[in-house]
């Protein structure tokens, strides 16, 4: 078969130089014919291997009758079916090839998100264990967002995936930003939309700053396939070679990660993050003036066990308030309790599991509390033991009573004992 260089040869010795084909035949060492097929060709010569047959030829029909009526038959499967001997590979490449017969096609279209339009919303769960507090280690959710425009990456740990941590972790990163976009995509996470609708919190939290959340279909990863990828890249590029001391640790080395990543060029917008941001940034909602309703809320009566409980921890509170009604806020660092808006206590959110948290100061009120509760009682029993001019009743022993009403309770063999 003749080469390229053969072939671009010849058409330059017969157009450029005018070399007739019989010498040009002579020059190369081909046939005449070779030289009329090669400035016959407008395109140079390409080798084509004859096709060769398949070890999977013979088992096609097999493939294709399990195909017709499970076509998504794993190829581990077909291959147990059809009794195949051979390695994966020759099987694989049959199914990749004849598959989409039976099972479609499903073409994706490429979405263009104009800038301030979108961002895509996610928890991430990584398998490292991070040490809480008390001995505990927890595998805590991270929530990732991503801007649609810039691609632009923010994620931080909370301490758990109820409505009130996820919008506070929310709060955190759009008020790092300092704008908003107009649609907050979400999946139906549960605290989120996990029946289909948009939870009251979240409604709250996105009526405040003017946005709205958008629910994906279920079992519809794509959907949000940005912040998917992200996860993905937070698995792959991230995690490897680190360990953390607690959730502190974990979100200061995400921080500082998080700025090598969006200052990388993006493969699909031709651009860098970090960059692109202020394009997003000038199209997004300014923030409102007030902060949007966040955190994990509950309003209870303190009860004499002067704890309140903020998602499976308890926290003393001032047991001066015993019996009144407190209010209950935790936001990532902190628990609040105020009493007709008067703060009542105050600590540090821990994110161990079933965990009491005491303030010395507490324990010491409740100690003068119940000491003064004894005094009075011990006074008001005295109080009840005297006339009404104060002098003592007097207290008689219980066999002047046996003598004075005629009982005797004692037994024949008692009175034998004592004659």
């Amino acid at each position: 078969m003749l080469n390229v260089e053969d072939w671009a040869e010849i058409r330059r010795l017969h157009r450029a130089e005018g070399v007739p084909i019989k010498e040009i035949a002579r020059r190369l060492g081909v046939a005449r014919n070779t030289v009329r097929a090669a400035l016959n060709s407008d395109r140079p010569p390409k080798y084509e291997r004859a096709a060769r047959g398949s070890v999977a030829d013979v088992f096609e029909p097999q493939i294709r009758a399990l195909l017709a009526e499970w076509p998504k038959m794993p190829a581990p499967v077909i291959a147990q079916k059809i009794s195949w001997p051979y390695s994966m590979s020759p099987l694989k490449k049959r199914l990749a090839a004849i598959r989409p017969e039976y099972v479609g096609i499903d073409p994706v279209d490429r979405v263009i998100y104009e800038p301030g339009q979108i961002t895509q919303c996610d928890l991430w769960f990584p398998e490292p264990r991070i040490p809480v507090a008390a001995g505990q280690d927890r595998v805590l959710p991270v929530l990732v967002m991503t801007l649609g425009f810039s691609r632009f990456l923010t994620a931080t740990m909370i301490p758990s995936r109820q409505a009130g941590d996820i919008l506070s972790g929310m709060w955190q990163l759009i008020g790092g930003i300092g704008r908003v976009t107009r649609t907050l995509v979400w999946d139906r996470e549960s605290a989120i939309g996990g029946t289909g609708r948009v939870s009251a919190p979240a409604a709250a939290f996105a009526g405040t700053l003017a946005t709205k959340i958008l629910l994906a279909p279920p079992r519809d990863p794509e959907f949000k396939g940005m912040v998917e990828r992200n996860n993905q890249f937070l698995e792959t590029s991230f995690l490897p070679g680190r360990i953390f001391t607690s959730p502190a640790d974990f979100n200061t080395q995400l921080g500082d990660w998080l700025g090598r990543a969006n200052a990388r060029t993006v493969r699909s917008i031709q651009g860098r993050p970090v960059d692109l941001l202020e394009i997003d940034y000038l199209s997004m909602l300014p923030l409102p003036p007030v902060a949007p309703p966040i955190g994990l809320n509950n309003r209870i009566r303190l009860g004499r066990d002067y704890y309140v409980r903020a998602d499976t921890v308890d926290y003393s509170v001032d047991p001066r308030v015993i019996g009144k009604f407190v209010d209950v806020t935790a936001s990532a660092q902190e628990v609040t309790v105020f009493c007709n808006g008067e703060v009542v206590a105050r600590h540090v959110r821990s994110w161990t599991k079933h965990g009491v948290i005491t303030d010395p100061a507490h324990q010491a009120i409740a100690a003068n509390l119940r000491k003064a509760f004894a005094a009075e009682r011990k006074q008001r029993a005295g109080m009840d033991r005297q006339h009404a001019d104060g002098h003592v009743v007097a207290l008689r022993a219980l066999p002047d009573y046996d003598a004075l009403f005629g009982v005797d309770f004692t037994t024949p063999s008692t009175k034998a004992i004592n004659t």
